[in-house]
């Protein structure tokens, strides 16, 4: 299963849905209806960049739209269709994964108080906005798979245009250790759409003294 579309406390280091069993065989169906319950679905080839990224969050829109997972059918209003930044491709960039040389398991705290076992695979360097800039890549400590590496983030428009826990991007594993950092694809944790999820917390490592300004804002209150 890919650890990006949900799963099971051990199979996905992001989302764990902590209250009902009707809420699991919600997702269960979402996933095998190919409806993305997490991360948003990857830009679709054969068009420009800026046409792809476009076509990928109105993808993700209308699937949200057909599932109660992760918005529930009375608060689709209230936050669907998803707000974003503008397309900028500056915020598309490359960065280089150093391994990390620490096995140790480190305890990621998550939206409900409760700690998850997580496992650094190392530190993506890359330049942003004219800065240098780093950021750990993640797996589960009971993974088997290291295909995904996921990136918990915090920066400084949490809180003010975007999710105040932080958000997330997800990468595919490269034999290169050099990859397309694209912070567009950037996108909030489901706790913020409902309480019923837990969310891993960025952890202080990883948070960028910058703000970013691409991928999934919040919307702001009335």
């Amino acid at each position: 299963m890919d650890p990006a579309r949900g799963g099971s406390k051990n199979q996905d280091p992001r989302y764990i849905n902590v209250v009902s069993q009707r809420a699991l065989v919600i997702l269960i169906v979402a996933l095998a209806l190919g409806i993305p319950a997490c991360s948003p679905p990857p830009p679709p080839t054969g068009a420009d960049y800026l046409t792809r990224i476009e076509l990928a969050r109105r993808a993700k829109d209308e699937a949200w739209q057909k599932t109660d997972v992760p918005v529930a059918a009375n608060r689709k209003g209230e936050f669907l269709p998803l707000v974003y930044y503008p397309v900028d491709p500056a915020y598309d960039v490359p960065a280089e994964l150093k391994p990390s040389k620490d096995a140790v398991t480190m305890e990621m705290m998550t939206s409900t108080g409760e700690m998850r076992q997580m496992r650094r695979v190392g530190q993506l360097e890359f330049s942003v906005v004219g800065q240098p800039q780093k950021l750990t890549a993640f797996v589960e400590a009971t993974a088997q798979d290291l295909s995904r590496l996921f990136v918990p983030f915090k920066d400084q428009t949490n809180g003010v245009e975007s999710y105040d826990g932080g958000r997330y991007l997800d990468l595919d594993r490269t034999a290169t250790g050099l990859y397309a950092l694209d912070f567009n694809l950037a996108y909030t944790p489901n706790c913020h759409f409902s309480p019923t999820w837990s969310c891993p917390l960025p952890p202080r490592e990883n948070t960028l003294p910058i703000e970013i300004k691409a991928g999934e804002k919040v919307r702001k209150k009335s």
